[in-house]
């Protein structure tokens, strides 16, 4: 195989990850010729409404995964984080990068940190998960609906629409943005999404040859992290209706999960935290889900 076609969103973030992937492949495989497909998706497209009323973070994935299927791309390249629990149709994750910094960051021009800010102050997030913790550390200020990709967020931030808004560290790291951040926000005051920071590359599950050429990008310490995350979201049910936050990072050669279920609405928090054999990672997703459920989380999703 001589050439490889690499399916991505249009946003500057996107091609960046893919332009990342793409460097990564040729230095490791000299000769392979990478080009990007690049392509606005209806989760791009629509940004009057949160995702979670739209059909959520799989409207991200599927004109890449149709590139995929009509022989106009061989592969995809995601956040992690974007990727819905279960694969639809005739795909796989071929391959899990190293993972970047998985923690939010708070942006505001004035404001240091979330402890700083106003009462009443205006923030930025559509996230449910970010919501339900902001909520739980600062039940005053007010929580805006925030959509577009990372320049369309901070364009609103500095036009004055919000005080503060809530974004991936990663995001802003990549793109040579990390003096944007006023805060980062880490365990154990905020968790970050699952499976945050982390690229995955999508391929059809037939494809060998493209997996092979992507083989020698995993990282599987990376890869036992989001196995857990994954897996306990599953567990739980996780989507973007839901506030289900996860990271799982090592511990002494063991694998250390940390999980909460919150309420956007209230700030209620349900958590749990274990270790586990890094080589049954979703044994340990799934221990940490069945222990928020004892705790109460069930109820806490139910009522969002």
């Amino acid at each position: 195989m001589t050439s490889l076609r690499l399916a991505t969103r249009e946003s500057p973030l996107a091609l960046w990850q893919t332009r990342h992937v793409a460097d990564r492949l040729r230095a490791i495989h000299p000769g392979l010729r990478v080009e990007l497909v690049p392509m606005t998706t209806r989760g791009d497209r629509i940004l009057d409404r949160p995702l979670a009323d739209i059909g959520g973070k799989g409207l991200f994935l599927k004109e890449l995964e149709i590139a995929m299927l009509d022989g106009r791309a061989d592969a995809a390249v995601h956040s992690f984080k974007d990727v819905p629990m279960w694969l639809e149709g005739p795909f796989r994750i071929a391959a899990v990068l190293e993972r970047a910094e998985p923690f939010d960051a708070l942006v505001s021009p004035r404001w240091p940190n979330l402890a700083a800010l106003p009462v009443a102050a205006r923030v930025g997030t559509s996230s449910l998960r970010r919501q339900a913790q902001v909520r739980a550390l600062r039940p005053d200020v007010r929580l805006v609906d925030l959509r577009g990709n990372l320049q369309t967020r901070l364009g609103k931030l500095d036009a004055g629409e919000y005080d503060a808004i809530i974004l991936a560290a990663a995001g802003l790291e990549r793109l040579d943005l990390g003096q944007r951040i006023a805060q980062r926000l880490c365990p154990p005051d905020m968790l970050p999404a699952v499976a945050q920071g982390a690229l995955a590359i999508e391929i059809r599950a037939d494809d060998q040859a493209t997996a092979d050429l992507l083989a020698p990008l995993e990282h599987p310490p990376t890869r036992a992290c989001v196995e857990a995350e994954r897996a306990m979201n599953g567990r739980l049910g996780g989507s973007c209706h839901a506030a289900i936050a996860g990271f799982a990072e090592w511990v002494a050669e063991r694998l250390h999960l940390r999980a909460l279920v919150g309420h956007p609405g209230t700030g209620e928090l349900v958590r749990a935290e274990a270790s586990g054999n890094p080589a049954a990672p979703q044994a340990l997703g799934e221990s940490v889900a069945e222990t928020l459920l004892s705790a109460g989380a069930e109820r806490v999703l139910a009522a969002v």
